[in-house]
Protein backbone atom coordinates (compact mmCIF):
# COMPACT_ATOMS: atom_id res chain seq x y z
CA UNK A 1 0.00 0.00 0.00
CA UNK A 2 2.84 2.49 0.50
CA UNK A 3 4.14 1.49 -2.93
CA UNK A 4 0.45 2.59 -3.81
CA UNK A 5 0.16 5.24 -2.20
CA UNK A 6 3.53 6.77 -3.75
CA UNK A 7 2.03 6.01 -7.16
CA UNK A 8 3.00 2.80 -8.19
CA UNK A 9 0.25 1.72 -10.61
CA UNK A 10 1.22 -2.43 -10.78
CA UNK A 11 1.76 -2.15 -7.58
CA UNK A 12 -1.56 -1.32 -6.55
CA UNK A 13 -3.15 -3.03 -9.06
CA UNK A 14 -1.48 -5.91 -7.35
CA UNK A 15 -2.87 -4.99 -3.79
CA UNK A 16 -6.46 -4.79 -4.75
CA UNK A 17 -6.25 -8.27 -6.89
CA UNK A 18 -5.10 -9.98 -3.72
CA UNK A 19 -7.36 -8.27 -1.38
CA UNK A 20 -10.66 -9.69 -2.70
CA UNK A 21 -10.57 -12.87 -1.69
CA UNK A 22 -9.70 -11.61 1.99
CA UNK A 23 -12.59 -9.12 1.67
CA UNK A 24 -14.58 -12.28 0.54
CA UNK A 25 -13.83 -14.48 3.77
CA UNK A 26 -14.56 -10.91 5.38
CA UNK A 27 -18.39 -10.92 3.99
CA UNK A 28 -19.18 -13.75 4.42
CA UNK A 29 -18.28 -14.36 7.85
CA UNK A 30 -20.13 -10.75 8.46
CA UNK A 31 -23.50 -13.06 7.08
CA UNK A 32 -23.07 -11.60 3.75
CA UNK A 33 -25.33 -13.33 1.87
CA UNK A 34 -23.67 -15.14 -1.14
CA UNK A 35 -25.42 -13.63 -3.73
CA UNK A 36 -24.22 -9.87 -2.18
CA UNK A 37 -20.59 -10.94 -1.42
CA UNK A 38 -19.66 -9.21 -4.59
CA UNK A 39 -21.71 -5.88 -3.93
CA UNK A 40 -19.68 -5.84 -0.94
CA UNK A 41 -16.69 -6.69 -2.72
CA UNK A 42 -17.05 -3.69 -4.84
CA UNK A 43 -17.89 -1.34 -2.02
CA UNK A 44 -15.02 -2.16 -0.06
CA UNK A 45 -12.85 -1.87 -3.00
CA UNK A 46 -14.09 1.76 -4.30
CA UNK A 47 -13.73 2.68 -0.58
CA UNK A 48 -10.06 1.65 -0.39
CA UNK A 49 -9.72 3.71 -3.47
CA UNK A 50 -10.99 6.52 -1.77
CA UNK A 51 -9.58 6.05 1.42
CA UNK A 52 -6.18 5.17 0.54
CA UNK A 53 -4.48 8.29 1.00
CA UNK A 54 -5.63 7.91 4.76
CA UNK A 55 -3.73 4.47 5.70
CA UNK A 56 -0.48 4.99 7.95
CA UNK A 57 2.30 3.16 6.61
CA UNK A 58 3.49 2.34 9.96
CA UNK A 59 0.18 0.27 11.12
CA UNK A 60 -0.78 -3.04 9.68
CA UNK A 61 -2.52 -2.79 6.26
CA UNK A 62 -4.53 -6.17 7.16
CA UNK A 63 -6.31 -4.68 10.34
CA UNK A 64 -6.92 -1.35 7.98
CA UNK A 65 -8.56 -3.62 5.36
CA UNK A 66 -10.34 -5.72 7.72
CA UNK A 67 -11.90 -2.30 9.31
CA UNK A 68 -13.39 -1.26 5.88
CA UNK A 69 -14.43 -4.72 4.44
CA UNK A 70 -16.42 -5.23 7.90
CA UNK A 71 -18.04 -1.98 7.79
CA UNK A 72 -18.92 -2.48 3.92
CA UNK A 73 -20.46 -5.55 4.74
CA UNK A 74 -22.48 -4.30 7.30
CA UNK A 75 -23.25 -1.18 5.74
CA UNK A 76 -24.74 -4.12 2.27
CA UNK A 77 -26.54 -6.35 4.98
CA UNK A 78 -28.35 -2.84 6.81
CA UNK A 79 -29.37 -2.19 2.56
CA UNK A 80 -30.79 -5.72 2.26
CA UNK A 81 -32.64 -5.41 5.31
CA UNK A 82 -33.99 -2.00 4.13
CA UNK A 83 -34.84 -3.48 0.90
CA UNK A 84 -36.40 -6.70 2.14
CA UNK A 85 -38.13 -4.44 4.96
CA UNK A 86 -39.87 -2.22 1.65
CA UNK A 87 -40.78 -5.14 -0.20
CA UNK A 88 -42.51 -6.50 2.60
CA UNK A 89 -44.66 -2.94 3.12
CA UNK A 90 -45.25 -3.56 -0.41
CA UNK A 91 -46.43 -6.62 -0.10
CA UNK A 92 -49.17 -5.82 2.89
CA UNK A 93 -49.93 -2.75 0.88
CA UNK A 94 -50.90 -4.72 -2.30
CA UNK A 95 -52.63 -7.54 0.41
CA UNK A 96 -54.57 -4.78 2.61
CA UNK A 97 -55.65 -3.22 -1.04
CA UNK A 98 -57.23 -6.08 -2.49
CA UNK A 99 -60.69 -6.71 -1.44
CA UNK A 100 -61.72 -10.13 0.55
CA UNK A 101 -62.73 -13.32 -1.73
CA UNK A 102 -65.57 -13.68 0.53
CA UNK A 103 -68.09 -10.53 0.89
CA UNK A 104 -69.58 -10.05 3.79
CA UNK A 105 -73.10 -11.18 3.74
CA UNK A 106 -74.81 -8.35 5.79
CA UNK A 107 -73.06 -6.15 3.46
CA UNK A 108 -74.67 -7.45 0.17
CA UNK A 109 -78.05 -7.69 2.09
CA UNK A 110 -77.75 -3.57 3.05
CA UNK A 111 -76.61 -3.11 -0.55
CA UNK A 112 -79.45 -4.93 -1.76
CA UNK A 113 -82.09 -3.36 0.20
CA UNK A 114 -80.50 0.30 -0.01
CA UNK A 115 -81.11 -1.13 -4.44
CA UNK A 116 -84.47 -1.61 -3.87
CA UNK A 117 -85.20 1.47 -2.01
CA UNK A 118 -83.41 3.83 -4.43
CA UNK A 119 -85.48 1.36 -7.40
CA UNK A 120 -88.71 2.69 -5.48
CA UNK A 121 -88.22 6.05 -5.83
CA UNK A 122 -87.14 6.22 -8.78
CA UNK A 123 -90.18 4.58 -9.63
CA UNK A 124 -92.24 7.17 -8.09
CA UNK A 125 -90.86 10.27 -9.66
CA UNK A 126 -92.82 12.00 -12.09
CA UNK A 127 -92.23 10.14 -15.68
CA UNK A 128 -90.63 12.94 -17.32
CA UNK A 129 -87.72 13.10 -14.52
CA UNK A 130 -87.70 9.42 -14.44
CA UNK A 131 -86.52 9.22 -18.14
CA UNK A 132 -84.24 11.42 -17.40
CA UNK A 133 -82.44 9.73 -14.30
CA UNK A 134 -82.47 6.31 -16.62
CA UNK A 135 -80.86 7.83 -19.38
CA UNK A 136 -78.19 10.33 -17.63
CA UNK A 137 -77.69 8.78 -14.34
CA UNK A 138 -78.62 4.76 -14.85
CA UNK A 139 -77.37 4.33 -18.25
CA UNK A 140 -74.82 6.81 -18.14
CA UNK A 141 -75.79 8.65 -21.29
CA UNK A 142 -74.18 11.99 -22.26
CA UNK A 143 -76.90 14.63 -22.89
CA UNK A 144 -76.56 14.74 -26.46
CA UNK A 145 -77.46 11.09 -26.60
CA UNK A 146 -80.00 11.67 -24.03
CA UNK A 147 -81.97 14.63 -25.95
CA UNK A 148 -81.86 12.48 -29.24
CA UNK A 149 -83.10 8.89 -27.45
CA UNK A 150 -85.49 10.98 -25.77
CA UNK A 151 -86.46 13.44 -28.36
CA UNK A 152 -86.16 15.99 -25.64
CA UNK A 153 -84.12 19.27 -25.31
CA UNK A 154 -80.77 18.90 -23.44
CA UNK A 155 -81.65 21.93 -20.88
CA UNK A 156 -85.22 20.02 -20.71
CA UNK A 157 -83.20 16.95 -19.25
CA UNK A 158 -81.02 19.07 -17.32
CA UNK A 159 -84.11 20.80 -15.23
CA UNK A 160 -85.41 17.34 -14.96
CA UNK A 161 -82.61 15.68 -13.73
CA UNK A 162 -81.80 18.17 -11.19
CA UNK A 163 -85.63 17.96 -10.01
CA UNK A 164 -85.24 14.22 -9.85
CA UNK A 165 -82.63 14.24 -7.49
CA UNK A 166 -83.47 16.87 -5.59
CA UNK A 167 -86.58 14.92 -4.75
CA UNK A 168 -84.85 11.11 -4.43
CA UNK A 169 -82.39 13.42 -1.80
CA UNK A 170 -85.50 14.41 0.31
CA UNK A 171 -87.07 10.85 -0.08
CA UNK A 172 -84.09 8.70 0.94
CA UNK A 173 -83.18 11.14 3.41
CA UNK A 174 -86.39 10.95 5.39
CA UNK A 175 -85.83 7.11 5.11
CA UNK A 176 -82.70 7.18 6.48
Amino acid sequence: MAAAQAGDRASYELLLRDCIPVIKMIARRQGVSPDRVDDVVQDTLLTIHQARQTYDPGRSFTAWLTIIAQRRAIDGLRRQTRRLAAELDEAHAAMDAQADAAPDPLQHIEATARAATLGKAIAALPPRQREAVEHLGLRERTLAEAAAATGRTTGSLKVNLHRALKTLRARLAGEG
